[in-house]
């Protein structure tokens, strides 16, 4: 069956980094975007960054732009989120999800993972 599993949250002072890796199997990788969402307590689950896993083409919400990177790593259809100074606002629980094409609209998706935690704060 399709699973998606985040791994890679913690706790962060504000400035840090982190690394989030999502493991896919269950489909063909390579015919689905993958994105990475986020919700934090009381809000709605916003996009932060997507990629096409066939071709590696990102896009990012304007408030992650230049801090956070998406690639993947079609050999192990893995998919990571890597966050540079972090900010408190960055708080939330991060979801990987895929979809059958590009967007950062969330219902657009048909596979979501569990989720992971990132918290900073000082």
């Amino acid at each position: 069956q399709v699973q998606l599993v985040e791994s890679g949250g913690g706790l962060v002072q504000p400035g840090g980094s982190l690394r989030l890796s999502c493991a896919a199997s269950g489909f063909t990788f390579n015919r689905y975007a993958i994105g990475w969402f986020r919700q934090a307590p009381g809000k709605e689950r916003e996009g932060v960054s997507c990629i096409n896993s066939s071709d590696g083409y990102t896009v990012y919400a304007d408030s992650v732009k230049g801090r956070f990177t998406m690639s993947r790593d079609t050999a192990k259809n893995t998919v990571y989120l890597q966050m540079n100074s972090l900010k408190p606002e960055d708080t939330a629980v991060y979801y990987c999800a895929a979809g059958s094409r590009l967007t950062m609209n969330k219902y657009a998706y048909e596979y979501w993972g569990q989720g992971t935690q990132v918290t900073v704060s000082s």
